[in-house]
């Protein structure tokens, strides 16, 4: 299963669409404090909004440090996979074809995921590949890269493939 998580998030709008995104994969999202707003679904208009309607369906877990995190949900059966500018790995080359549980790790939106964490960990980092001209892409479509790529490799289970709502064929 896929799980993303944000380590100190601090844009609400990024949140938000990440959110909506979640439900519509029906991954998990893990978020780590400290946030850089106010996370109050029914008093931040900004991360109401762009969470649309969809809050009441999201799985959520909240924790209070990135060490919390790893407490909670270390363990041999867990794959971890590190997004970062200086990934060694493209998304392709991630194993994520797996029954074991998939945590996608996304650092802040100034300054990443912290360098010693992506030290220690070299060989589960993965950059999106992307032209010199920008130094990094918006968090909300790197979720959403990474998050296409695991369910492209596990044939896309558990999803609609036609469409559910409103169909015209």
């Amino acid at each position: 299963m896929l799980n993303i998580v944000l380590i100190e998030p601090e844009i609400p709008q990024n949140v938000g669409n990440i959110a909506r995104s979640c439900v519509g994969f029906n991954t998990t999202l893990h978020l780590i404090k400290p946030y850089g707003f106010f996370f109050d679904i029914n008093k931040n208009k900004q991360l109401s909004r762009s969470g649309c309607d969809y809050w009441k369906d999201l799985k959520y877990i909240e924790y209070d440090s990135f060490d919390d995190f790893l407490e909670k949900n270390n363990s041999e059966k867990n794959r971890f996979y590190y997004i970062t500018r200086y990934g060694i790995k493209n998304p392709d080359e991630a194993n994520m074809k797996t029954k074991e549980e998939v945590y996608v790790i996304f650092g802040k939106e100034s300054v990443g995921i912290n360098k010693d964490i992506l030290i220690k960990n070299k060989e589960n980092t993965i950059r999106i590949p992307s032209s010199d001209n920008v130094r990094s892409l918006n968090l909300s479509n790197c979720v959403a890269i990474l998050a296409y790529e695991y369910l492209r490799q596990n044939k896309y289970e558990g999803l609609c493939l036609k469409e559910p709502h409103k169909p015209i064929f």
